[in-house]
């Protein structure tokens, strides 16, 4: 017997009604978590633990909801229960409506209290000096590479990496008109008008590229003036009161970029192993013939896979480089700990980033 629409939606309601109280239930035992875990003086987020539970109930799911709701619906539960233990504070590139602000619900929830900053120093400044608990930052794009401020700030800061976060980025042009016609500027971050630079070639040629600090800097300024647009995520749009004039103009229809997710190792130290997990590094080597080849033999010899291999300047005057490499595994695993060892000993320099869970694409 097929049931009316009335119906439906009275066991729709009845249902959300048991949702709630099972919700406020989880929500007191973890208060109670909370007080055994001041008690111990343990962290309250725990990243390994989250994504732990969210792929043991994506695994066990067995109804209509896709794994990327499970994960989008539990994280915010998850979010909204930590926040009565403790409301973690997350510093990011602002203002609001920026993709690392939106890097930053996706890995704590919404649950948050918001750090808007003008650029990546001070998203480190305020990591390190306690005004926030943890910075987010990029580190790298799918098609324009990685973002050189974020990695310099890395090799010289007491911060560590506990968890990253990849974004699927969709890039859209807005302005307070709601046409294309008239255009003469579009502000963005430099790194989204350069995903963007063969739409751009194509339909607003003449129109002049100008950099923003930031995406939703760029929109804010948009909104200022009737002949200028603004490259940003659909949040920026509205934050500024803007019109979307065309969406999804990035090159790459699989544009990614990556999040890394910073603090003070007393603010949380090192995650456990989770099983899939990633090693961020900095080395330098000795400037002689086959220095670099020979950073991969410990990795192959112990059956370790690298994801990451970036050079930067040493800026030490001698043409010397920063290598800043990324392997799978925690060092908790026998086989990574000993590639590490022999790694360290051929490495003029040397410091681990941070080992952390991995983020799924």
């Amino acid at each position: 017997m097929t049931r009316s629409l009335p119906e439906l939606r009275d066991q729709i309601d009845a249902v959300d009604n048991q949702l709630l109280e099972l919700l406020n239930r989880r929500a007191t035992f973890a208060l109670e978590v909370g007080e055994l875990k001041r008690a111990e003086g343990s962290v309250v987020f725990r990243p390994e633990r989250e994504a732990q539970v969210i792929s043991g109930l994506q695994e066990r799911n067995a109804g209509p909801i896709k794994p990327d709701g499970i994960a989008h619906i539990w994280r915010e539960i998850m979010s909204s229960c930590r926040a009565l233990e403790a409301r973690q504070r997350v510093a990011y590139l602002g203002p609001a409506g920026t993709f690392s602000e939106q890097a930053s619900v996706q890995f704590f929830g919404a649950s948050i209290d918001h750090v808007p900053c003008a650029n990546f120093d001070e998203v480190f400044h305020a990591a390190t000096s306690g005004r926030a608990d943890f910075g987010v930052v990029p580190v790298e794009n799918n098609t324009e590479g990685v973002v050189a401020r974020s990695l310099d700030l890395q090799l010289n800061s007491p911060l560590h990496i506990v968890g990253e976060v990849s974004l699927l980025v969709r890039h859209n042009l807005m302005r307070l008109d709601n046409a294309m016609d008239g255009i003469e500027v579009v502000l963005a971050h430099p790194q989204a008008l350069a995903q963007c630079h063969r739409w751009l070639d194509e339909h607003l040629p003449h129109a002049e590229r100008r950099a923003a600090s930031s995406n939703a800097e760029g929109a804010r300024l948009a909104a200022t003036h009737p002949a200028w647009a603004a490259i940003a995520g659909e949040r920026a749009a509205s934050e500024f009161g803007l019109h979307m004039v065309a969406k999804a103009i990035q090159d790459d229809a699989l544009n990614r970029t990556r999040f890394n997710v910073i603090c003070l190792p007393d603010v949380m130290a090192q995650p456990p192993f989770s099983g899939n997990d990633r090693v961020s590094l900095v080395v330098s080597v000795p400037n002689e013939p086959g220095a670099v080849h020979d950073l991969l033999i410990p990795l192959k010899r112990h059956g370790v896979s690298m994801t990451r291999f970036e050079s930067r300047p040493a800026r030490s005057g001698q043409w010397d480089y920063y290598f800043y490499i990324d392997i799978q595994g925690h060092p908790a695993q026998k086989n990574v700990a000993s590639a590490l060892a022999d790694l360290k000993s051929l490495c003029a320099f040397y410091k681990v980033l941070g080992s952390y869970p991995a983020a799924n694409q």
